[in-house]
């Protein structure tokens, strides 16, 4: 049986079609791998950092000072403690010898009281086994 020229055109473009879709499933196969979602992920990362850098260059080349004052203020917060005693040592070898040597009550860490040490309470060594008998209470109130 021959086909007729419909038939056989129609035939010939259901096969260009199913050839297409095959190449878009295999493409979509490759582009949802993990290996190739990582990278593209990376490659976007990349490209987001390099602009904020470039970002951040343009607005340090605008505004210097402000910048500069915001990163001194960050710097002397992070070093605090080490600039604190700095100044103490620098104030201990400036005060002269004949000058009481008194450190300000807030760099000294504080000591706690010493509680006294509790003794414990004796107990009997052995329980007893029979108890007292107790007293009848007086009322006060009767009359004699």
């Amino acid at each position: 049986m021959t086909d007729s020229p419909k038939i056989a055109a129609a035939r010939i473009e259901v096969e260009r079609t199913r050839a297409a879709l095959l190449d878009t499933a295999r493409e979509l196969q490759q582009r949802l791998q993990p290996k190739t979602l990582a990278s593209e992920a990376w490659e976007n990362v990349k490209n987001k950092g390099a602009d904020l850098a470039e970002d951040a260059v343009d607005a340090v080349a605008k505004r210097p000072v402000a910048v500069g004052s915001v990163v001194a203020a960050l710097a002397l917060f992070l070093a605090r403690d080490p600039l604190k005693k700095a100044t103490v040592k620098f104030y201990d070898v400036m005060t002269p010898l004949f000058e009481p040597r008194k450190k300000a009550a807030a760099l000294k860490p504080r000591k706690a009281a010493a509680k006294p040490a509790r003794t414990p309470a004796k107990r009997p060594s052995q329980k007893r086994t029979t108890q007292a008998p107790r007293r009848a209470s007086v009322n006060k109130t009767e009359k004699a």
